[in-house]
């Protein structure tokens, strides 16, 4: 419903002055005799007074407020698990019957005055659900709808679920400001079934060594049986356990394997299935393991303890093909062989040149010898020193610091990275750099751009250079650590951020690549549910990026089966995705023509299948009750939907009003400029008709 009232900037008392001013201005003009009949002269008698009171009443300001309201029905959200393990826990007649019921009931809410939104775990709404997601993140897909609906009228959420989530955290430990109410589906009897269900194993070992690998198995409704666990490479078996499960309800298997060959190598895992198992999906597991021949020695080289080396340090060893080493002079001090420049493959520098010159020399020492160098700048760093010790970077007024959010360069050219990052990195808490203008090389590659509030700067945050085949990267600034804590905060993962430093790691560690073809994956392992992405590149003699170059792919898969892919790069097209790969190490050969001579790029990449969803195939009402109750909701079956109805039915569906208010002054309306206007028009013309002048 919508309201107008009028409102005054002086006392409302000026309204009868008005009047009288209109009355007593009328009778002046027209207590004289006319050449108009009496009657002609009375009704310009009204139209004077009217209007000379509208004028002296819209001087004293009057204003109209307008109230306009809007009723916003309550909204119900069905959401709807459509993961593998709800469709392993029914038929299709089943599952016919409770689409049937959720018609019905959503019939009859809507009936009910509510707005009904049906939709799966991943945001799909089409009523066509497939049961085919490859995860169930119950706690995840509620929180975002929740959020979707943030400051609108949400009445509450149904879930349909078999109760089983194998990632994001716990629905049990989440408040929700809504009712969730629970729609238990599945089978809850407890199945005679072997679960593989966890191979433990280093991603990284180093050829010529054994490496240990765990296989964990859950037993269920089994006693004093012989348990066989075997492992496979190229369908050789390599290894082989067999114990009996006595009362146990896991059994831990442990194996040596020869680390002989260099590259991703493929351990299948085969729990021998008993005769009264009716889930036998959940029985293999395949472990790839990345062979390689050594590993890389990272430094960390800092005046004093700083949290942004904790976060760097995290990144560095979470790839086990590198030895990571700290040194803070006096207070952990490194042995004088790991900081021989011949043992060093990245050195990183943070809060360099320090006041205190703890880190300067050996600094100097690097830097001649040609090591790859990391800086990170801080307050500790005397800036006015950076130019005169070999750190390309030139402050003018050194001294205030600001602080800064970091922006990807799409152009970034020296290693690539999802597409995604960028908004990701939109959401960092602010770094401190310091204020003010700096020069750097004009050859440099920027990685990270500075936004200052909403501006988007053309100042570096984070380059890279190369000189005379020394690669080294500078960060105008410090505490990125924040940068890693906010991140998982906001999303329980670091993808993001270990995404960009581990490669610029990778890269600065790497011997410069003189290559003017390279092509590659952007990651080493893909899930078999999204694409393989390439990165191309082809450079002239000047090492100028060109496009117009057609790129070849050939890939290999474990059975020796090739697929053929080509593309044509340009500006805007220097990646090519690939769907549809199943599981296994993948061989990859890219090729093109350059200058008539033929360039080809070889690697490997892994493409991992995600089968948690077979895992565990019971369904957990008992999670579903739980998890209702917390919030204020109902659990209800497949068999008792119609109870769902009349629950809703017993609450009157409350809308949620809002309201938006208006004021424009009234002399401002153009109906009030056109009634003052054809008043005067009909009195003047009135007049003059009359033989008046």
């Amino acid at each position: 419903m919508n309201q107008q009232r009028l409102l005054f900037e002086y006392s409302p008392l000026f309204v009868l002055l008005c009047i009288l001013l209109g009355l007593a201005y009328a009778y002046l003009l027209y207590k004289s005799k006319h050449p108009w009949p009496k009657r002609t002269n009375q009704i310009l008698f009204v139209f004077r007074s009217i209007l000379v009171s509208f004028l002296a009443f819209l001087l004293i300001g009057p204003i109209l407020k307008l109230t306009l309201n809007e009723f916003e029905n309550p909204a119900i959200v069905f959401l709807v698990d459509n993961s593998i393990s709800v469709k392993e826990g029914m038929d299709s007649l089943q599952w016919q019957h409770i689409e049937r019921q959720l018609e019905s009931t959503r019939d009859e809410l809507e009936s009910q005055g509510y707005k009904v939104e049906m939709t799966s775990l991943d945001g799909n709404e089409n009523s066509d659900f497939l049961f085919d997601h490859p995860t169930s993140d119950l706690n995840g897909a509620v929180r975002d709808r929740v959020g979707q609906y943030e400051g609108k009228n949400l009445a509450g959420l149904v879930v349909l679920s078999d109760g089983i989530y194998n990632s994001g955290s716990s629905p049990l430990y989440s408040p929700s400001r809504v009712p969730i109410h629970t729609i238990g589906v599945g089978d809850t009897t407890e199945r005679i079934d072997l679960v593989l269900r966890n191979v433990l194993y280093n991603k990284i070992a180093y050829q010529g060594n054994q490496f240990p690998l765990r296989a964990e198995v859950l037993i269920r409704g089994i006693n004093s049986q012989e348990i066989v666990v075997s492992a496979f490479q190229k369908g050789k078996l390599i290894a082989r356990e067999s114990k009996n499960s006595g009362n146990n309800s896991i059994l831990d298997f442990d194996f040596q394997i020869d680390a002989s060959e260099k590259g991703l190598q493929r351990i299948d895992i085969v729990v021998t299935p008993i005769g009264q198992e009716r889930n036998r999906k959940n029985n293999y597991a395949s472990a790839f393991i990345e062979v390689v021949e050594g590993k890389k020695k990272i430094v960390l080289v800092a005046p004093a303890p700083h949290p942004d080396i904790k976060a760097i340090r995290t990144v560095v060893e979470e790839n086990a093909n590198y030895e990571f080493v700290i040194h803070i002079p006096g207070i952990i001090d490194a042995s004088p062989e790991a900081l021989k420049p011949e043992n060093i493959d990245l050195a990183i520098f943070q809060q360099v040149i320090d006041y205190s010159g703890k880190t300067t020399p050996l600094f100097k020492q690097l830097l001649e010898d040609g090591t790859s160098l990391f800086i990170m700048l801080g307050d500790r760093s005397n800036l006015r020193q950076l130019a005169a010790n070999g750190i390309p970077v030139t402050f003018e007024n050194p001294g205030q610091w600001d602080a800064v959010t970091p922006v990807i360069n799409a152009d970034f050219k020296d290693f690539g990275f999802s597409d995604k990052l960028n908004g990701i990195f939109a959401r960092y808490p602010p770094a401190r750099v310091p204020f003010g203008k700096f020069t750097y090389p004009p050859n440099a590659n920027v990685l990270l751009y500075q936004r200052i509030g909403r501006v988007t700067t053309d100042r570096s945050l984070l380059f890279t250079t190369t000189s005379n085949d020394q690669k080294m990267a500078v960060l105008i600034g410090d505490g990125v650590w924040r940068w890693r804590l906010d991140e998982y905060a906001e999303t329980q993962k670091t993808e993001g951020f270990d995404d960009v430093f581990s490669k610029l790691i990778q890269y600065l560690s790497t011997r410069e690549d003189k290559r003017k073809f390279r092509s590659f994956p952007l990651q080493n392992e893909f899930t078999a549910s999204e694409p393989v992405i390439f990165e191309s590149q082809v450079y002239n003699e000047l090492y100028e990026q060109v496009f117009g170059q057609k790129i070849e792919i050939e890939l290999v898969d474990e059975k020796g089966e090739k697929f053929q892919y080509s593309y044509i790069t340009s500006p805007g097209n220097s990646r090519y995705r690939i769907g549809g790969l199943t599981e296994g190490v993948f061989t990859y050969t890219s090729s093109t023509d350059l200058n008539g001579v033929k360039q080809s790029v070889k690697g490997e990449f892994l493409i991992s299948e995600q089968n948690i969803e077979s895992q565990n195939l019971t369904a957990d009402f008992n999670l579903l009750r739980k998890w209702s109750a917390n919030t204020g909701g109902n659990f209800y079956t497949a068999n008792n939907l119609q109870n769902l109805e009349e629950d809703f039915a017993k609450i009157e569906a409350q809308s949620l009003i809002h309201s938006e208010e208006s004021f424009n002054p009234l002399i401002n309306l153009k109906l009030v400029f056109f009634f003052l206007l054809a008043l005067i028009s009909v009195e003047w013309f009135t007049r003059k008709y009359m033989g008046g002048y």
